[in-house]
């Protein structure tokens, strides 16, 4: 465990890198990432792990093959796993997110994309 303690807008301040989830904290097998996202990103899904998403700032728009939801400050949501979903932000919006998710997820699941790291970097 390398953090016990942070200070979640000052880890934020330390990146500016959008769609590069950096790894903040670790508990039980799961990694608590903070993420800065703008635009579309990529459909996808996990097959074993669910994910959640707790927007820190700004408005996240999750879309489902069914449906879309939008998650604003405050909020979270949990996608179940085998779900195919899409996050983006709407007129340019960057939104801050933390996410809880498995050591082992990957942020685009089995898609490979431009945007998938496979880098799980710590600040």
């Amino acid at each position: 465990m390398k953090n016990t303690k942070a200070n979640i807008s000052e880890k934020f301040s330390k990146f500016s890198a959008q769609w590069t989830p950096k790894i903040v904290g670790e508990l039980n097998g799961q990694l608590v990432k903070l993420a800065k996202l703008k635009d579309d990103f990529v459909w996808h899904s996990h097959e074993n792990e669910d994910e959640m998403f707790l927007v820190w700032k700004g408005t996240l728009i999750m879309e489902f093959r069914d449906r879309t939801e939008t998650i604003k400050e405050g909020e979270m949501i949990i996608v179940p796993k085998g779900v195919e979903h899409n996050p983006r932000t709407e007129n340019g919006e960057e939104v801050w997110v933390m996410l809880f998710e498995p050591a082992a997820t990957l942020h685009t699941g089995e898609v490979v994309d431009e945007r998938t790291h496979n880098d799980q970097e710590w600040i």
